[in-house]
């Protein structure tokens, strides 16, 4: 009988071992950010650009109060603002960190270096003003930041040389309960004057930074619970002999929650705390620029915030909702030198004081149909309070002035309303009202501040910005997912810096005699802003190897200073551009290549409140051509400014203009997953 072959044994199945990633604790959305104009930051977009900052600007009216980014920026300048209403070096938008926020506790802006894209899966920016969960602070919108989610193992990485001594390397990843993200760059820096108009005392604006944090995370039960703690460090050249800065702090964070599996309900609590310290030195600029001599030495700004939020949601029906409360405290001093006599300093300031907000919130939202509504009020409270300035001659310690303002509160109600109703599955129709409010900084309210021979005076006697607006949008999301907005928004009584006269000879009983070729300008709420205008974006592709976005906003803003600043009537607002226009191009050119352009540009925008420093239109392109070294690695060569384009980013009291990074070539890799 012949031999029978057996058949062959199938090979045991490859076993499927799922990814599992653990996100922050998070409530689900009650979704109805549908109704309002609202974008979304992707993890392309983050990668492609590592600045987080520059990513945010990907979409139109996001700014920040100047033209440079975190690459070149002084700290005190990087608040970030939405929709062009009128720029502010403490931003007018509230930044947070998966529910709590990131602004300085001292001065309201944002340390970006501290926020590297790798430790981040995206960003969700909400226009218009913020009510409900977002709260105080949020006068012209919300970017909502989602922290990567933790895994085994590497989940990004990224490494790069370029031009002027730049090199970046940031890395995040870790295990389950672990997630550990750090970023360190150092740059040899741009000179940001050039030309004829450059002296000797001229200087690049080099920087230093380095940042790390820690998530750890748990579930007891049917509760998810993560600490996170976070610490920062960053060192800058000003752009002029003598002058710079160092900025450091940390940051911690509990947040516990049950959220509902997979739709809404559960709870979350969370409590937060911020320090940071501020050290910045700044000149007097010669004439024909040649040198410079010590204006102010600002040693320290020790700060702290801290706060509680709390969120209780449920459904009723078809509709959802959510119960909420949170409170913000803050503290922090200015210990400066000043007064330069014989190239020495001779007056000491010791300044600063306290605030709070807090309130309580109710959001619900409706989502049945073609119809989305959804809306929010909110009651807060705040205050600033121990408020002091004292001067003292720094040889003998005796006091030259020691003043003290009154402790000011208030109360105020704000809210929001939104309605979409959608036509067809390509097609929708939205509109929305809110009112928002944001309380001056501790920064805006003690500290005064000198740039060259500008001086700048606090103001404690500042009162919260509140703004008002309604808006109407339609968009459509087939093929290519398009949307358009009109708005109109008024701001009353902005924080400005109101010019007050111009120097020499200008002498103000705190601030003293201004130099020649300078400005004397105080914080001051001056009247209102009124601002409409029209945003717009679209994405699509052509095929699967090309795709392409491109996006606008146009805002007409104008001044009514009222009684308080007739001068500044009918005037645009300082550093506010009326267009700005983006445009984005990724080809997959192969199976292994990939071709990026992106195109940025601003129109007219002037330094000062008066209109009378103009700052000329400039457009930004930056290429970058990928090759893939796996799915989750490729190599890349970026040209950022590939154009050399002289953007300019400001200008002096005697009109010598600053420009932004000239073109700069970078070569680099980076893993992703």
């Amino acid at each position: 009988m012949p031999a029978v072959t057996p058949p062959p044994v199938a090979p045991p199945p490859v076993a499927q071992v799922e990814a599992v990633v653990v996100y922050p604790p998070r409530l689900a959305p009650l979704g109805g950010d549908a109704a309002f104009s609202a974008v979304r930051i992707d993890p392309a977009i983050l990668k492609a650009t590592p600045r987080l900052d520059q990513a945010l600007e990907s979409a139109p009216g996001v700014s920040l109060f100047r033209r440079t980014t975190s690459l070149s920026a002084n700290p005190t300048t990087q608040g970030v603002s939405l929709r062009s209403i009128g720029g502010s070096g403490a931003g007018r938008a509230l930044v947070t960190l998966d529910g709590a926020p990131v602004n300085d506790p001292f001065g309201g802006w944002v340390i970006w270096t501290a926020l590297p894209a790798e430790g981040l899966d995206g960003a969700t920016i909400v226009r218009g003003a913020g009510a409900g969960p977002y709260g105080a602070g949020a006068l012209t919108g919300v970017v909502a930041l989602q922290e990567r989610g933790a895994r085994d193992g590497l989940g990004a990485f990224d490494v790069s040389a370029g031009e002027r001594g730049g090199y970046r390397g940031a890395i995040s990843g870790g295990t389950r309960s672990f997630l550990l993200t750090a970023v360190a760059e150092s740059s040899d820096g741009y000179t940001p004057v050039r030309g004829k108009a450059a002296g000797a005392a001229d200087r690049p604006l080099s920087l230093k930074d380095a940042s790390v944090a820690l998530r750890a995370q748990h579930s007891f039960g049917d509760v998810d619970a993560a600490l996170r703690l976070g610490s920062f460090e960053e060192k800058r050249g000003a752009g002029l002999l003598g002058a710079g800065s160092t900025a450091k702090g940390t940051s911690a964070t509990l947040t516990l929650a049950r959220p509902a599996t997979g739709e809404v309900g559960g709870w979350r609590v969370q409590a937060w705390t911020r320090t940071s310290d501020l050290a910045n030195s700044s000149v007097a600029v010669a004439a024909g620029r040649a040198t410079t001599t010590p204006a102010n030495n600002q040693l320290s700004t020790p700060a702290r915030g801290y706060g509680l939020n709390a969120a209780l949601q449920g459904r009723l029906g078809q509709a959802s909702w959510e119960l909420g409360a949170d409170a913000r405290w803050a503290k922090g001093t200015d210990h400066e030198q000043f007064r330069v006599i014989s190239g020495a300093f001779t007056m000491g300031r010791d300044a600063g004081g306290k605030t709070f907000v807090g309130g309580v919130y109710l959001e619900g939202a409706y989502d049945q149909g073609p119809w989305i509504a959804t809306g929010g009020v909110r009651l807060d409270t705040w205050s600033s309070s121990d408020a002091e300035r004292h001067e003292f001659v720094l040889a003998t310690g005796v006091t030259s002035l020691n003043t003290s303002a009154s402790d000011d509160s208030g109360t105020v109600p704000t809210g929001r309303i939104g309605l979409r109703y959608t036509l067809s599955p390509d097609l929708w129709l939205r509109g929305a009202a809110y009112a928002g409010f944001r309380p001056p900084t501790l920064n805006e309210l003690h500290r005064p501040f000198r740039v060259g021979n500008d001086i700048t005076e606090a103001n404690p006697r500042l009162r919260p910005e509140k703004l008002s607006g309604v808006e109407a949008g339609i968009g459509g999301d087939g093929p290519v997912h398009w949307q358009a907005t009109v708005f109109y928004n008024q701001l009353n009584d902005p924080i400005l810096n109101v010019t007050l006269g111009t120097g020499p000879g200008i002498v103000l009983p705190i601030a003293g005699f201004i130099p020649a070729g300078g400005t004397l300008r105080q914080r001051q709420n001056a009247g209102e802003i009124d601002a409409w205008g029209v945003e717009g974006e679209a994405t699509g592709e052509v095929r699967t190897a090309l795709t392409w976005r491109t996006a606008f906003a146009y805002t007409h803003a104008r001044v009514d200073g009222g009684a308080t600043a007739r001068q500044l009537t009918g005037r645009r607002p300082a550093q506010t551009p009326e267009w700005t226009v983006t445009a984005g191009l990724d080809w997959r050119a192969s199976d292994k290549l990939t071709l990026s352009g992106a195109l940025r540009y601003v129109s007219l925008a002037f330094e000062d409140d008066q209109n009378l420093r103009r700052l000329a239109p400039g457009a930004e392109l930056n290429l970058r051509a990928a090759w893939s070294l796996a799915p989750d690695q490729e190599v890349y060569l970026a040209v950022d400014n590939a154009a050399d384009a002289r953007i300019t980013t400001g200008k002096t009291a005697d009109f010598v203009s600053s420009f932004s990074e000239p073109r700069t070539l970078r070569v680099g890799f980076t893993y992703r997953r």
